[in-house]
């Protein structure tokens, strides 16, 4: 058995059809996409939207510079795309937890714990970024409206669901709970990003006790 032959076997023993060209064109380009990806966010975190450019994303990624301009088009198109992989991802994970048996109170701890995650990763500052991108792209503002409204879709969900569980929410619409428990995460993260210490400015110790104050209407 040749080694190629043998990289096509399956586990089982038999051997798996080979790739046809249009088969290995689709993979070659998938990992040349995934490429620019890793590298632009791994660019971006490092400099900043505003020093980015597709030539430096380029050379990270080790591809002609038209690669880029052909999988995304331009350097915005790159940052959003990279950004939308990420906001489906973690949209997902925020569903699948308020779906879950857990109490409000403790789904909040949870997102809180979430925020910490999702700094770490860098995606918090990706999403700031781009936000700030678009007060002067029309493009861009359009698209992070776009990821930003699925997150306020899910919390009006979840405001609605403990409406009916509760019979009202004082006041409010849905949609009101859900603006008073995004906004807090978007404004505390563009604060953590700005260099406030929690001593300054304790926004990590107020998104916690809100949940404390949900814990105790709820018990």
């Amino acid at each position: 058995m040749t080694r190629a032959s043998y990289a096509r076997t399956h586990v089982d023993g038999t051997e798996a059809a080979p790739q046809t060209r249009a088969e290995r064109r689709h993979q070659a380009a998938a990992d040349t996409r995934a490429s620019i990806l890793a590298a632009a966010r791994a660019r971006l975190l490092a400099e900043g939207y505003a020093n980015l450019t597709t030539r430096a994303v380029a050379e990270a990624a080790e591809v002609p510079l038209s690669q880029i301009h052909y999988h995304f088009g331009s350097r915005g198109q790159l940052i959003l795309a990279l950004l939308e992989a990420e906001n489906v991802r973690l949209l997902e994970r925020q569903r699948s937890m308020y779906a879950g048996p857990e109490p409000l109170w403790r789904q909040w701890e949870r997102a809180c714990e979430f925020l910490e995650e999702d700094l770490e990763s860098g995606y918090v500052r990706v999403l700031q970024e781009m936000i700030a991108a678009g007060w002067s792209d029309p493009e861009v503002a359009a698209a992070v409206r776009s990821f930003l409204g699925g997150w306020f879709r899910l919390l009006t969900g979840v405001a609605e669901r403990e409406a009916q569980r509760r019979g009202t929410l004082g006041p409010f619409t849905p949609a009101e709970v859900a603006a008073l428990m995004g906004m807090p995460f978007l404004g505390a993260e563009a604060a953590i990003l700005l260099g406030f210490e929690e001593s300054e400015l304790p926004t990590r110790s107020a998104l916690r006790k809100i949940g404390e104050v949900i814990r105790s209407l709820e018990e």
